[in-house]
């Protein structure tokens, strides 16, 4: 029998009534705000409200660097949501919202798999509720008001070889990383050099990710630097009056967004940076407000836990007061092998020796989430080709390291199938204390905390700080900025900065070529090797095997 593809999947799902779910919480009718029947936003007055109560336990599922193999991060977390909730635990699941770019590109989406899936998955990935659009409209308004305040006579004296705000789209679209504005008659602009960048690496994607209501939300959108003055003095969105307005097309994205699983249990999802260019997390807001309606709360964060889970612990948490109580950490037979040199035609085949040596990449992400005082469960997810010999492997070699360790098989099971993986979750946190902490102070130099998560992290020597990433990091110190956290700009793929070292690499220097400050986000941003903030699509994007018939059903998203 032929395997049903996600979509597939999804679209034969029946599901409840947004409101339906929404009881299972306890939340009312008039604390919901519909889009359609099966997704609606949390009023502003119920979130207040929720925030301000008890919390629930904290659970952050992450994984090993990602491999063309797969490893199913957000799959084993619906997954775990929905055994839990079959384990009679109140959870809520908060996750990121998917980006278009990778939907139409080569990633996917990011709305779970088989049948571990958030629905309803067509409108998840792409338009959803609009909130990426307002963010995009948001970003794209301060770059106007940047030039037309150039234009009407550049009162603040903008330095236009020295304006750092790009304009943003949420597309994979090479040709729009350098370009030319401004060209034409008088009345067109001043010619200058202008950039784009793919929205969910936008500040306003940032901000609005750790802003907690909407006072904070103005004040981080106040302290944004868009350029420089010929002087030199940062020249900010609070300075050209742009706050208000773009506060006012952002006053329904800041509200999380209620949807629910293929099991009909509550998720949250809200708010999307990526984690290789941004500090990839779900907003402060959804992950506080799920922590007030449930006794656990699963989320996660973008790609390896050496970029996700380090922004997720060193900045969200630091930031926003969180504890995680425990942490998933997510490998598959498959990627361990490919990390062991294994072509990925040839993955299904039992192959001890490349698991040995791939299991590196596990064992440092291990070590790291150990770092911060977080105990670990590990789990693989379960794929037909693993062998029993490759698994006991993997589980005495975790346990050994005093992790926890339990398959997941719900992509093919749902629920049922995480709860093996539920158990150990509820073990580990009624046993092992959090005593968590991040890895290195406020007070630490800029340059000392990029080098501690080189070091700590990824395992590096250490940093080779380009001649203007060292000039640019001794003037974010001297404008007072020298006590923000660290958001590495680094590849997924390898712990290195360079995506074609797999494995544990050893013996290699960390390159940040370029840093920069976002002020209202409240992070200094480091960008390592050849990392882009704009993607581009690969030679047959998935935007190619995706139609619609004249029914509205959507097909080939996945």
């Amino acid at each position: 029998m032929a395997v049903k593809s996600d979509i597939e999947i999804a679209q034969e799902a029946k599901l409840l009534h947004i409101r339906e779910v929404a009881a299972k919480l306890g939340i009312e009718e008039d604390d919901l705000e519909y889009y359609g029947k099966y997704k609606a936003k949390l009023s502003e007055e119920y979130i207040k409200k929720v925030q301000s109560g008890k919390r629930g336990k904290l659970v952050l599922v992450t994984a090993i660097n990602p491999t063309p193999a797969g490893e199913g991060k957000t799959t084993t977390s619906v997954g775990l949501g929905d055994a839990l909730n079959r384990l009679g635990h109140k959870t809520v699941i908060a996750l990121r919202e998917p980006s278009l770019g990778p939907c139409f590109g080569i990633k996917g989406g990011a709305a779970g798999g088989g049948y571990a899936q958030v629905v309803p998955m067509e409108d998840i990935n792409l338009h959803f509720t609009g909130d990426f659009h307002a963010i995009t409209s948001a970003n794209n308004l301060l770059a106007a008001i940047i030039d037309n305040h150039i234009q009407q006579g550049n009162e603040l004296g903008i330095d236009t070889r020295q304006i750092i705000w790009k304009r943003a789209v949420d597309m994979n679209d090479r040709a729009l990383r350098n370009i030319v504005v401004g060209l034409g008659a008088k009345a067109d602009g001043v010619p200058r050099e202008d950039h784009f960048v793919i929205t969910v690496a936008s500040e306003i994607m940032a901000i609005l990710c750790l802003a907690d209501d909407m006072d904070d939300l103005k004040k981080r959108l106040s302290r944004i630097i868009v350029a420089y003055t010929r002087d030199g003095e940062p020249v900010t969105a609070g300075q050209l009056q742009a706050v208000g307005a773009m506060a006012a097309l952002l006053k329904d994205a800041i509200k999380p967004n209620l949807v629910q699983t293929l099991e009909h249990n509550p998720v949250i999802i809200h708010g999307g940076p990526f984690a290789n260019i941004a500090h990839g997390c779900n907003s402060v807001r959804a992950t506080k407000t799920a922590l007030g309606l449930s006794d656990i709360t699963v989320t996660e964060a973008g790609f390896g836990a050496d970029l996700g889970a380090e922004k997720f612990l060193d900045i969200k948490c630091r930031m926003a007061g969180l504890k995680p109580d425990a942490v998933v950490l997510v490998a598959t037979i498959r990627a361990l092998k490919y990390n062991g040199g294994v072509d990925k035609k040839n993955l299904g085949e039992e192959n001890l020796d490349a698991l040995k040596k791939g299991i590196v990449n596990l064992e440092k992400h291990i070590e790291n989430i150990q770092k911060y005082g977080v105990p670990v469960v590990v789990t693989l997810n379960s794929f037909l080709t693993d062998t029993q010999a490759e698994t006991e492997f993997v589980r005495k070699f975790c346990e050994e390291r005093d992790c926890r360790f339990a398959l997941s098989e719900v992509w093919a099971k749902g629920g049922e199938g995480g709860e093996a993986l539920a158990k150990e979750v509820i073990n580990t946190l009624e046993n092992k204390p959090s005593n968590f902490a991040p890895i290195y102070p406020d007070d630490m130099s800029l340059k000392d905390k990029i080098t501690t998560v080189a070091k700590e992290i990824y395992g590096a020597d250490g940093v080779q700080f380009s001649g203007p990433a060292s000039r640019q990091l001794a003037k974010i110190e001297e404008m007072g900025f020298g006590n923000l956290p660290v958001c590495m700009a680094k590849t997924q793929y390898s712990l290195s900065d360079d995506p074609n070292l797999l494995g544990r690499p050893k013996d290699y220097m960390i390159q940040v070529r370029e840093a920069y400050v976002s002020a209202g986000a409240g992070f200094v941003v480091a960008l390592t090797g050849a990392i882009v903030t704009m993607p581009g699509l690969p030679k047959h994007p998935a935007a190619y095997d995706i139609d619609v018939n004249d029914e509205g059903k959507i097909t080939g998203l996945f």
